[in-house]
């Protein structure tokens, strides 16, 4: 059991919940570096057990998870802070205990289970900082947030959306995934495009907004989206480029496409690396404050760890799927 040096926090973990990014760093289809024999998994949730000189912030008993990017504890993210990554340069959670930079580590929402927050720090986080991450494009009410399939990233988006009394619109290509997360938010200001059934999905998105266009994308599929979304995007909208998953079949945009549709729509288009330790913690407050509560779909047991890795690859779940660690 490591042994908190100064500064360090050792964290007992409950629970973790697993990543797109998890499951290719563990067919080797990760586009980025990784440490060799590396302790997988970025997101978990436990106790602090043990603190080490100099901590003040936190206690024995706390609540706590680990930030995905170790090193950004506020501001701008830089080249440095940007590779100390859980699971990938650094060990991740999947593990009885491990020990933290106490500033890295934050307060869970007292209001969520060690298995719901688990879930929160990429995948809530991400769609945090795509939303609220710069100033003078931060979400506003009454704007509309368009987010793309119905995993964690986007279901945290429309949450997050719907508490700030923002209207969403959903793609997803399965008509009884769509049918589940309309039963768990509530049919308010949520309105719903099947890209199977419409391929041309960013004119329908557009027409629901009365032709004026979204607010805010969270960009989730990559080259294959990205037309349709410069399609939905209003005048002067926000695209946060997140993953690189490309889902549909349409066409990719070469680089003096993207370069007139961003000029075109006076787009702002930003890269999104998930986000700070203190932008998750005024991520934590809000949860607390609006008592959002994540969507986990299936929380599986340590022991049936490849099962959980080859369920969220079948691509079934509604929301996140986490694993238990210690009981």
């Amino acid at each position: 059991i490591p042994q908190p040096g100064p500064s360090e926090v050792q964290i007992k973990f409950y629970a973790c919940s697993l990543n797109y990014r998890d499951l290719v760093i563990s067919n080797g289809k990760y586009p980025f570096s990784v440490k060799p024999e590396i302790v997988p998994v970025s997101d978990g949730a436990g106790e602090v057990t043990a603190v080490g000189e100099g901590v003040i912030h936190l206690k024995i008993g706390d609540r706590v998870s680990p930030n995905f990017i170790q090193g950004h504890i506020g501001g701008q993210l830089t080249e440095e802070a940007g590779a100390s990554s859980l699971g990938g340069e650094l060990n991740g959670c999947l593990r009885l205990y491990g020990v933290f930079p106490a500033l890295s580590c934050v307060k869970i929402p007292s209001s969520l289970s060690y298995e719901e927050a688990s879930t929160l720090p990429c995948a809530a986080l991400t769609a945090w900082n795509a939303l609220y991450g710069v100033s003078d494009k931060a979400l506003k009410p009454g704007q509309t947030v368009l987010v793309q399939g119905t995993g964690g990233v986007s279901l945290f988006g429309a949450q997050f959306a719907l508490a700030a009394g923002a209207k969403v619109i959903m793609t997803s290509s399965s008509n009884d995934k769509i049918a589940t997360v309309k039963k768990l938010l509530g049919q308010k200001n949520i309105s719903t495009i099947n890209y199977s059934e419409t391929p041309e999905w960013g004119k329908k998105a557009k027409e629901l907004t009365g032709g004026r266009g979204v607010d805010h994308i969270l960009e989730v599929g990559g080259e294959k989206t990205l037309k349709q979304s410069f399609e939905a995007l209003a005048f002067g909208g926000s695209i946060g480029f997140i993953r690189f998953l490309s889902q549909g079949s349409g066409s990719s945009m070469s680089g003096t496409e993207v370069y007139m549709g961003t000029k075109k729509k006076n787009a702002h288009v930003h890269g999104v690396m998930v986000g700070s330790a203190e932008q998750f913690n005024a991520m934590n407050a809000a949860i607390e404050t609006h008592n959002i509560k994540p969507i986990v779909d299936r929380v599986f047991e340590f022991e049936d760890l490849k099962s959980a890795y080859e369920y969220q690859w079948s691509q079934q779940h509604v929301g996140k799927v986490v694993i238990k660690v210690s009981k």
